[in-house]
């Protein structure tokens, strides 16, 4: 089979026959600034190159905070929000405030630009009351199924109760309301079915793929390593439910029982659980092998993607993160790395033979399979090969523009139906 060039990957300047001309979208996302939101951004371009006026409503960020912008053609409004929320009440108080400046700039879209489509990008499963009002003027509403709510909720607080049946109404109601969803994975696909009651032919998978013309390899950088001479690397969200505090376990294994103290980790990300994370990292010593970058811009990013010796996803065995899709996952396959994660169902659909596998949450089992892997550079080699020809084949963005499309037909009645 000959290797794939980067002319193949090349994102579409436009798309042949322009097939949502005419059209006005907006989507909205809660949980991340655009473009930092790679699969809600690689949405917007396509959608842009298909056509359509592309519109979207997002939160302000770190190194995002100008309230409205233009992109490559996409008309990006950014609101504040009132803090980055930790517990129930917290999730409440940002996710009304968010509400409320989403309605208020759709309005405001809808009388500049009109509005044909609303995307709505969860979480949380509430954006559908923003395009409520909107429905009755015949505006469709797409579901971009991102996070399974209820057993996020579970995930991160350990418990079902009231907040917990709240999540299981609004998602019921989120399909309700949806005319198409979006799943990012088949499992997800089965929900929106099986519990949401959605038509089957309503559903549709568009995977969250990496764009291989932006996720480029660079030179390493020896400053990463620190004097070590091997590195592993993280990138995600910095949450309770990403099981990073079992990562930690893992290192603390590594450094003080088998005495392996040429290792580094880099774990690049930010969010709420960050500086609770550093606290613990420094309570226990373990600073001179695990060194956090906070939210990094694309440079540090691929700098640390191109110089670490595998990749690592600690994301705890729980029916949340067994059914979701880890975009870590797909970037660490992206620039040919072999990586050690926990046995999850989706986390070996995506990965494969790109990946060893370490016990269900056992940090212990986890530290052992990255000794493995580090000690054993041939190996690395052949499965960050096999990686990278996976998302060649598969899984990259260009493979999801069709299904992504396919969606907006059929929310349109533009394929027939």
């Amino acid at each position: 089979m000959n290797r794939a060039t980067t002319d193949d990957f090349a994102f579409p300047a436009e798309i042949e026959g322009q097939p949502l001309a005419g059209k006005s979208v907006l989507l909205v996302v809660e949980n991340l600034p655009l473009p930092f939101d790679r699969r809600v951004w690689q949405e917007a371009r396509t959608l842009k190159a298909a056509g359509a006026t592309v519109s979207v409503i997002c939160p302000t960020g770190k190194g995002f905070e100008k309230r409205y912008e233009v992109i490559e053609g996409v008309h990006i409004h950014r609101h504040p929000l009132p803090l980055e929320a930790k517990g129930a009440l917290g999730f409440l108080l940002e996710y009304g405030a968010a509400l409320f400046w989403e309605t208020v700039l759709a309005w405001r879209i809808y009388f500049k630009r009109g509005i044909d489509v609303i995307q709505g990008c969860n979480p949380p499963d509430l954006i559908f009351l923003v395009a409520l009002p909107f429905k009755l003027l015949g505006v469709k509403y797409i579901f971009d199924h991102h996070d399974i709510n209820p057993e996020l909720y579970e995930a991160k607080f350990d418990k079902r109760g009231f907040f917990w049946k709240l999540m299981v109404l609004f998602e019921k109601l989120t399909f309700k309301a949806a005319d198409v969803s979006m799943a990012t994975n088949e499992s997800y696909k089965a929900i929106a079915i099986e519990r949401g009651g959605m038509d089957p032919e309503k559903v549709f998978v568009v995977r969250s793929g990496p764009d291989l013309s932006r996720l480029k390899a660079v030179e390493p950088v020896p400053h990463w390593k620190d004097g070590k001479t091997y590195m592993v690397g993280y990138v995600g969200v910095m949450g309770e439910q990403e099981g990073i505090d079992l990562l930690i376990d893992a290192v603390d294994h590594l450094v003080n029982r088998m005495d392996r103290r040429d290792i580094r980790f880099v774990l690049v990300g930010g969010g709420p659980a960050l500086a609770d994370l550093q606290v613990m990292v420094a309570k226990r010593g373990l600073d001179e092998w695990i060194h956090f970058t906070g939210r990094a811009p694309d440079q540090e990013l691929f700098e640390v993607l191109s110089t670490m010796d595998i990749g690592v996803n600690p994301d705890r065995v729980n029916p949340m993160n067994d059914k979701s899709t880890m975009n870590k996952i797909m970037e660490y396959m992206s620039l040919g790395k072999a990586m050690v994660q926990f046995d999850v169902t989706e986390g070996r659909f995506s990965a494969q033979e790109a990946s060893l596998y370490a016990k269900p949450n056992d940090p212990v089992d986890m530290a052992e399979r990255i000794v493995e892997l580090i000690d054993d550079p041939a190996r690395r080699e052949e499965m960050g090969q096999f990686g990278r020809r996976r998302v060649e084949i598969d899984l990259n963005w260009n493979r999801q523009v069709e299904p992504l499309l396919s969606a907006y037909r059929k929310t349109l009645f533009l394929d027939g139906s």
